[in-house]
């Protein structure tokens, strides 16, 4: 029944026929259960595991690498190669993918996780009415007209109709859900709000929230799937894992470098079919086997077989670099994620405010002499630490605060007319409630307030342990008064109170709304010389106008009051309440973080977009990003601040205006928080959603990263990217500046392995085109992508992040992660790494003295060796100097283009080798392993190679060291602007764009 909350309490029990007094019969039991199904939520089917190992390979890069290993194995077999060498390739090129394939694999099986957290907030069981007779079932065997008794301390098992209070005030925490920052009132009668929100919906008790306050009974309107907790496992369920940008710029440039990957080979094998008749050869069949061998070897020189592990490795180093700073991430990519988002849609509670209730403000009346002359105090301190100070009026801190009459009186109502609980947690070293978040702000008041007559006071206090300080005041008032008898809150009265013993001394002490308590005082107490005065029509205006003011700020209002009763009073009634003494005004908030102004400001420079996302109200909410800083310098608030319902109700046109302007959306419910981030993500926004309810989990899960509180729901948590340890909002700001960096960095070592690649296909055609012997074997190649490419390409992650990382605008989804210009350049530095390859190959052949010295014709027309008389034996060809030597320049020529990547358009001139330490020690470690396999029998065996000479590793510093140059220079370029547009090209990207972000 979706609109019980719009009925009377007759007709919702008339549409179940179910008598509150007796209950539902077994065969209405049987007909609802069938007719409405159980009441649990539906579990979600499982992808099989070979689905989810099968989808980790479905990508274009991955398919051609499996393709290059099988091709390379089988051709291995064809030509009778057996052992080690036949099997290396491909196991290698299958480990990796293997590697990958299961990281995927243990990401998705987390995301399962959230769902199956999710019913952990269900009740286990519940007070049912059945047949006239009250009983305990499970909670999964409610159906829809079912009759539950709900009291204090009750996890609310099903969505339910209220229909009866048993107690003045009925209170539900059902935070989880709308994010409130205080519990709410229930109550019987019928809600004729239009478009009603949760919020609104006063008479409806929704699934897993908790009953703080009352007693009643209540009819099961909705079970399983059809409550309010169903709809957010229904929403969880609909929304599908978004891409990153990164990963998405990474999947465009494999579907790009696929296609240039088979032209290539195609046309290496093409431009060689006069070739495949060549006597070397065997015959025409062998000749195209040989050339098909040259064109896999291509296919394996132009994948990066390291990337994905490089990228793997770069987004964890920077992980850990964010748990520094409190983020704790959950998901990799999320972490570049970060580096773009344009767009932080925060929750207020918990994440801008400390979600710890705080007395901020203190009326007093001063003195009553001539006219009532009111005093204010500011009270410091934002959490539930007993750690603030008071001042005055005029900013002077007082050193001994309950020396001042009203504050003393204060602190003794605050503590003996409250129901809460202030401990210390020594596992989360935080002090914590148990109880109304008011009543606690009262006992943090009372412990800021001190003692009166001791003159060591307040420092005294700190003195002792935590523990012994959180309610050190609190317990001794406690000590000093007997509590005799207490009246309960009612919202008729708006008040509570509770009548006290003090050795021959009777006190009431009274609490409650300010219109309430003034109305009910005869007299008040002055603040200067702790006099009882009469409360005079002007001193009463003044007191309203005062507590108009806390409203205007948006406080929580409450008034403190007492009475002096006769000895030996036993007992209060409500007659009692009359004739009080006016004590004072406290104003109260959930204060907002004392970091948050400054993050704010930090976003508004770095471009990112910050909009408040609420469940309180409008004019709650709206105080708070004046004090935050985000409505700065503005009185009207129009087109920045909008409810829910208002939002909904604007043209679709209005709602796309909207969306650019907006700073706050309050009033929201779950379903409100997800079609905030889907709508800001069809405007081609990043979004960084934060939360810490179960009602936040479906916007966590649709936006591009969502970022739970670490105080929150572990369904919340499950749902995200990334927890904040410390609830932090600051801590978000630092996370984007660094995941900026991150990227920053990826950029640099992606180029760097895109322009190592260029040169080894480069190398291989230029070979092919020239007709010479193969200048590199595939596992060669190998060697050269996995090991003397991955590491320095890793240590690039270490790069330092630039100064004014968070002055720059984010960038682009859209945005490649090559450019035309960059492409540019890392093609020149590719071309010349392949042609400092081929020079190696030919010198050792041609210059070097322990070589041959042939003619470079001798050396093109190789495969004719053994038809014609030479000089020289054929066996020359195979000689393994010749490829080593190539192999070692192309080691060597990269290490020298890693240190070129230290900075994008700096040269190494301003940022030196020593800036990153990690790239120079993977440098040395590299060439340290590359020596291992010349110098080492079997490793050379292995890779085909042979040790060198030193004139020979002279040879490959002269071929090598140029890159460096040739860089330099068109870093030169880049850093002028004039001579950097001249190289435009008309396609300025590499990476092929979506048409969404043209």
């Amino acid at each position: 029944m979706e609109d019980a909350y719009t009925r009377s309490v007759t007709e919702v029990l008339d549409f179940f026929g179910v008598d509150p007094t007796k209950g539902l019969s077994d065969s209405q039991v049987v007909q609802h259960s069938r007719l409405y199904g159980r009441n649990v939520l539906p579990e979600e089917k499982r992808t099989p595991f070979w689905k989810l190992v099968l989808k980790q390979f479905d990508d274009l890069l991955v398919k051609i690498l499996i393709v290059a290993a099988i091709v390379s194995f089988v051709l291995a077999l064809a030509n009778g190669e057996t052992g080690l060498t036949a099997f290396l390739e491909p196991f290698v090129i299958l480990l990796i993918l293997a590697a990958n394939a299961a990281v995927g694999v243990i990401t998705e099986t987390n995301a399962e996780k959230a769902l199956e957290e999710l019913r952990a907030y269900q009740a286990n069981i519940a007070t049912v009415l059945r047949n006239g007779c009250f009983s305990i079932l499970p909670a999964t065997e409610l159906v829809p007209g079912d009759i539950v008794e709900v009291t204090v301390g009750c996890k609310i098992p099903a969505d339910l109709r209220m229909i009866e209070m048993s107690s003045n005030e009925f209170r539900v925490d059902q935070a989880i859900l709308t994010g409130e920052s205080c519990s709410v009132e229930k109550d019987v009668d019928c809600t004729l709000t239009t478009n009603a929100v949760y919020q609104d919906k006063k008479n409806i008790l929704f699934s897993g929230t908790d009953v703080v306050a009352g007693r009643g009974r209540a009819v099961v309107t909705g079970v399983g799937s059809n409550t309010a907790m169903g709809s957010i496992h229904d929403s969880m369920l609909q929304t599908d894992d978004e891409a990153t940008p990164l990963k998405k710029k990474l999947d465009e440039f494999g579907s790009f470098l696929a296609k240039v990957i088979a032209g290539i080979c195609v046309l290496v094998w093409v431009v060689n079919i006069g070739h495949f008749s060549d006597p070397s050869h065997g015959g025409f069949f062998k000749g195209a086997i040989h050339y098909f061998k040259i064109a896999v070897a291509l296919a394996v020189a132009a994948i990066p077989e390291g990337l994905p592990a490089v990228v793997t490795t770069c987004l964890a180093l920077g992980t850990k670099k964010m748990a520094r700073l409190n983020a704790i991430v959950r998901s990799l990519p999320s972490v570049e994620t970060l580096g773009c988002t344009t767009v932080i849609c925060s929750d207020k509670t918990g994440t801008l405010t400390t979600n710890m209730m705080s007395v901020s403000k203190i009326c007093v009346v001063q003195s009553a002499d001539h006219g009532p002359m009111i005093g204010e105090f500011n009270v410091g301190g934002t959490t539930y630490a007993p750690e603030g100070t008071v001042f005055d009026s005029n900013g002077v801190q007082l050193d001994v605060p309950a020396q001042s009459h009203c504050l003393h009186y204060l602190a003794m109502c605050s503590s003996l007319c409250n129901d809460s609980i202030l401990q210390y947690n020594p596992d989360k070293d935080s002090y914590e409630k148990i109880g109304e978040s008011t009543e606690v702000a009262l006992r943090v008041l009372a412990e800021k307030v001190g003692l009166p007559g001791f003159d060591s006071m307040p420092s005294a206090l700190n003195m002792l342990s935590k523990h012994e300080r959180a309610s050190y005041c609190n317990h001794y008032w406690e000590n000093q008064f007997k509590k005799v008898y207490v009246l309960e809150f009612t919202r008729d009265r708006k008040m509570m109170s509770v009548l006290c013993s003090h050795q021959q001394m009777d006190v009431m002490f009274s609490k409650g709304a300010p219109e309430s308590i003034i109305a009910r005082c005869s007299t008040l107490l002055c603040n200067t010389d702790g006099s009882v005065a009469p409360l005079t029509a002007t001193a009463r205006a003044e007191l309203e106008s005062r507590f108009q003011s806390f409203g205007d700020e948006t406080l929580r209002c409450l008034a403190l009051a007492f009475k002096t009763m006769p000895h030996g009073q036993q007992a209060i009634s409500y007659d009692n309440e009359n004739d009080l003494t006016f004590i004072g005004l406290v104003g109260m908030l959930d204060p907002p973080r004392e970091e948050v102004r400054d993050a704010m400001l930090a976003c508004m420079t770095a471009g990112i977009r910050v909009i408040v996302v609420t469940g309180d109200n409008k004019s709650t909410a709206e105080s708070l990003c004046r004090k935050i800083g985000a409505f700065d310098n503005l009185v009207d608030f129009s087109g920045l601040s909008y409810t829910a319902s208002e939002f909904e109700r604007l043209p679709a046109v209005q709602q796309t205006l909207a969306l650019r302007r907006m700073t706050l959306f309050s009033r929201v419910e779950p379903s409100h928080k997800r079609m905030l981030v889907e709508a800001l993500q069809n405007q081609n926004e990043v979004v960084a959603m934060t939360g810490d309810g179960v009602n936040d989990a479906p916007a966590l899960k649709k936006a591009d990263i969502g970022i739970a509180m670490g105080s929150g729901t572990a369904v919340a948590k499950s749902a995200s990217d990334m927890v904040l340890a410390d609830d932090n909002f600051a801590s978000i700001v630092a996370a984007v500046a660094e995941g900026r960096a991150i990227y920053n960095n990826t950029k640099q070592f992606i180029r760097y392995m895109i322009s190592s690649n260029i040169g080894e296909v480069v190398c291989i055609f230029v070979a092919a085109v020239l007709g010479i012997p193969d200048t590199l074997a595939p596992v060669q190649l190998l060697w050269v992508n996995l090991v003397t490419d991955g590491l320095p390409a890793t240590a690039i992650g270490f790069n330092k992040q630039d100064s004014d990382v968070m002055k720059a605008k984010p960038r682009k989804v859209g945005e490649a992660v090559v450019t035309g210009w960059l492409f540019f350049r890392y093609l020149v530095i590719g071309v010349y790494v392949g042609l400092a390859t081929v020079a190696g190959f030919i010198w050792w052949f041609v210059y070097s003295d322990g070589g041959p010295k042939l003619t470079y014709s001798e050396l093109m027309n190789f495969e004719t060796c053994a038809s014609r008389e030479t000089t020289y034996p054929c066996s020359i060809f195979e000689d393994r100097h010749p490829s080593t030597v190539a192999m070692t320049v192309l080691v060597v020529v990269e290490m020298f283009n890693a240190l070129n990547n230290l900075s994008e358009n700096q040269s190494l001139l301003v940022i030196t080798p020593r800036s990153n330490l990690w790239l120079v020690g993977s440098i040395i470690l590299t060439m340290v392993l590359h020596v291992l396999i010349l110098y080492v029998h079997p490793l050379a065996v292995l890779f085909s190679v042979t040790p060198l000479s030193w004139a020979e590793w002279t040879a490959v510093l002269y071929l090598s060291f140029p890159v460096i140059i040739i860089d330099e220079v068109l870093k030169f370029f880049s850093r002028n602007t004039g001579m950097r547009f001249r190289f435009r090209f008309r396609k300025l990207d590499l990476l092929p764009k979506d048409r969404r972000d043209k």
